[in-house]
């Protein structure tokens, strides 16, 4: 496991969401205080769901929420209005609770039937929103990832085309299994970040957390292995289900 990760082993899923509120939270009040404003790239699943109702219920009225910009790190390619939609499940648990301007919120507009459309598009308004022209990459103060049980985060998959992606900021990545495009950033603009948050719970993570941290097998494999921010921080919010066959100790 590489020196530069940070891995912060919580013993129950509620100690995890706890955690990681507070990182966000920490987060956010250091990049407003330093540059002004704060931009999270949020991600989907259970995990961040849990994490996002913590922050609505605990932190809504302490965080800077005029200065803080909303983004999503992937997105299913459905209408906002979907059920399997990660700007949906951002928006019931966490936005629409607190008071944030909705021009300080930048979804992914998947309901355009063309995906490679929707990820120019979105490429685009990161690059306007950052100031970045082509050949530059934005930093987000914080990224928030997860990892499915076949070492997948973001919409980057093992052996997808987009873990070659060298220059683009958003792609759409044909996913051969689920037989749809996925909307995702790249392994260069999560590796521009100031600061990268894994949450990983639950023992179906066990096995592939061990290979992912731990193991010898190709990073295509993997591609949560793929994620080591240039210059900044990498954390890993693991609970101890998730952690049950790491070798290291705690």
């Amino acid at each position: 496991m590489s020196a530069a990760v940070d891995l912060r082993r919580l013993n129950t899923p509620q100690e995890l969401f706890q955690a990681a509120a507070e990182e966000v939270a920490g987060a956010a009040t250091e990049a407003v205080k330093q540059r002004g404003q704060f931009t999270i790239a949020l991600s989907g699943g259970s995990t961040p769901r849990n994490l996002y109702t913590l922050i609505a219920a605990n932190a809504a009225s302490a965080l800077p929420w005029p200065k803080m910009f909303f983004f999503w790190g992937d997105e299913r390619h459905v209408p906002p209005t979907d059920s399997e939609s990660n700007y949906r499940m951002a928006q019931e648990t966490l936005l629409s609770k607190v008071p944030i301007p909705p021009a300080n919120v930048f979804r992914v507009p998947s309901e355009n039937p063309d995906a490679e459309a929707v990820a120019e598009s979105y490429e685009q308004t990161l690059r306007k929103f950052f100031h970045t022209e082509a050949g530059n990459i934005p930093r987000f103060d914080l990224i928030l990832l997860g990892m499915g049980p076949d070492g997948h985060t973001a919409s980057l998959f093992p052996e997808s085309a987009a873990l070659q992606e060298k220059s683009r900021l958003v792609v759409a990545n044909w996913v051969e299994k689920l037989k749809a495009s996925r909307i995702t950033f790249t392994l260069p603009l999560l590796n521009a970040a100031r600061r990268v948050a894994f949450l990983v719970s639950g023992t179906d993570k066990a096995a592939v957390l061990r290979e992912v941290l731990e193991g010898k097998a190709p990073d295509e494999k993997y591609p949560s292995k793929l994620v080591h921010p240039n210059d900044g921080k990498l954390i890993w919010f693991v609970d101890r289900a998730a952690a049950s066959e790491l070798s290291s100790p705690a």
